[in-house]
């Protein structure tokens, strides 16, 4: 597994240090584990889960600004644990409702010793953002319309929306509330994965 990841990263131009590359197949192990109980993923295959979850999430790491970030719908703790282990520095709450999926990342938690990842089981509209984030990220987790309405409480003053989309959304885009800017759209480039990925940047004006 160390191997083939190694080898992944290096096509994406990618650079981690040897415990990083541990902690990521330590979470794809655990995710393997734990599914067979949890149901967390649709990706059965470990090979294909470091393609599909964790090069996913990582190529767009270059792109966050900021060290406070909030994960919202994480599911099984994507792509918030993968960019938690590339940006030690940054911190990440993981937001989602369900009970399995929390109880999940708290023994990925435990067993990666991550100490800058915060598990919150809550309903992203109930959720108290003090202090605000630098970067609310979503994967696969509603429309750009449904994000920024349901999350508009959680950036800071000069905070991002950061919203991982497979193709280019342009008509969510031309349906976003006027107070809503786009300010980049990101074409990302994920080794051996088939189909577009987007990175799609918004500010609240």
């Amino acid at each position: 597994m160390i191997n083939r990841l190694t080898q992944l990263l290096s096509a994406a131009n990618i650079s981690l240090s040897d415990q990083q590359k541990q902690q990521l197949v330590g979470y794809v192990e655990l995710l393997h584990k734990w599914n067979k109980a949890y149901n967390l993923t649709s990706v059965r295959d470990p090979q294909e889960m470091l393609v599909r979850h964790i090069l996913d999430s990582i190529v767009v790491n270059p792109w966050l600004q900021g060290e406070r970030f909030i994960d919202v719908g994480t599911g099984p703790g994507l792509p918030g644990i993968p960019l938690a282990i590339v940006r030690p520095q940054a911190h990440f709450t993981l937001l989602d409702s369900l009970g399995k999926r929390v109880r999940f990342l708290r023994q990925v938690q435990f067993a990666l010793g991550l100490s800058n990842v915060e598990p919150v089981q809550s309903r992203v509209e109930a959720f108290n953002a003090e202090p605000p984030f630098d970067g609310v990220i979503s994967r696969a987790f509603a429309s750009l319309n449904d994000m920024v309405n349901w999350c508009h409480h959680l950036p800071a003053e000069q905070g991002r929306f950061y919203a991982l989309k497979g193709q280019r959304p342009d008509d969510e885009i031309a349906a976003l509330p006027p107070q809503f800017q786009v300010t980049d759209i990101v074409a990302l480039r994920v080794p051996e994965l088939e189909g577009e990925r987007h990175l799609v940047t918004i500010q609240k004006l």
